[in-house]
């Protein structure tokens, strides 16, 4: 049972941050397109830095709270996913519908990654704190930044796409959480 709740509630939590996605592409067309992955890595940067910080801090002067952050890295890990599919653009070159069928694509590649892995470490996931997520994220993110330096080569390591997949893995779990308390 406890996997079937965790299947319902991961896909809940992407259908959250879908909806954000698609109501983003309404507001700013597919304006992502021209961002290299360098700086698809680096906005998911920020975005974990300011989930940390408000984790460490407590408030926000802002007004946001950790919450969007993760959907944030949620929907910009796809867009990584799927800049490394297409390369990146000088100009928004698809149409809504074709980047509405890539996140759902790369959503659907996320999920089954989790039950996946879900099985293996069985449920690990829910004894976690959410700031192991913060954690993790970051350092998947340095990883990404290392591999890029290195022009996308790895020895033994898993390569930018896995990494990518673990990030906005980690961000669902997050944001599971975080709506649990609520």
């Amino acid at each position: 049972m406890p996997y079937q709740d965790t299947n319902a509630r991961f896909e809940a939590a992407m259908n959250s941050c879908r909806e954000i996605f698609e109501k983003k592409l309404r507001d700013y067309s597919a304006s992502w397109r021209i961002m290299r992955p360098q700086s698809i890595t680096d906005q998911i940067f920020i975005k974990a830095k300011r989930i940390r910080s408000l984790e460490v801090k407590g408030h926000s002067m802002v007004g946001e709270g950790i919450l969007p952050e993760f959907m944030a890295i949620v929907n910009y890990g796809i867009i990584g996913l799927i800049q490394l599919e297409l390369g990146w653009s000088d100009t928004v070159d698809i149409t809504a519908d074709s980047a509405l069928s890539l996140y759902d694509r790369y959503a659907k590649v996320a999920m089954e990654l989790m039950i996946a892995k879900n099985h293996d470490y069985d449920e690990a996931w829910r004894g976690m704190r959410v700031n192991s997520y913060t954690d993790f994220i970051l350092t998947k993110v340095e990883r990404i930044k290392e591999i890029e330096d290195n022009s996308g080569e790895t020895i033994v390591s898993e390569g930018i796409d896995s990494n990518y997949l673990d990030i906005i893995n980690y961000a669902v779990f997050g944001i599971i959480k975080l709506t649990a308390r609520q």
